[in-house]
């Protein structure tokens, strides 16, 4: 099994929010052979807590826009790496500190990487 198609557009428009607010290191992966509870997971790192907090907040507006509620959200209070779970997708923002000592990537790398769109801009420092 794959991710759905409504998942990849979910996808898709988290890592445009994400983009938009010059997150670094965005990727996404169909996990959905490995998990039986969500069908993606999308990466993005930031520099600093008020950067996590920005880009979160903007992955939240976009995918409203195209009515999808998050079920739950994490971290927030500590803004170094918020996990939004929206069922079908979850958005990890992590500050680049967590995203190197976790290493999400490595954990997931078995899994197939889903093509971003070419307007979804990587802003690596």
């Amino acid at each position: 099994m794959t991710a759905t198609a409504h998942a990849i557009e979910l996808v898709h428009a988290a890592a445009r929010a994400a983009s938009d607010k010059l997150a670094s290191q965005i990727i996404a992966f169909d996990v959905s052979e490995q998990l039986a509870i969500t069908d993606a997971f999308v990466l993005a790192s930031a520099s600093n807590d008020r950067q996590v907090k920005s880009i979160v907040d903007e992955v939240e507006d976009k995918l409203r826009e195209i009515g999808a509620k998050p079920i739950r959200r994490e971290g927030e209070r500590d803004g170094r790496w918020v996990l939004i779970d929206y069922g079908e997708i979850v958005v990890h923002v992590q500050h680049e500190e967590e995203r190197q000592f976790y290493a999400l990537e490595r954990l997931w790398r078995d899994c197939p990487a889903i093509k971003l769109p070419a307007d979804v801009v990587a802003h690596e420092r």
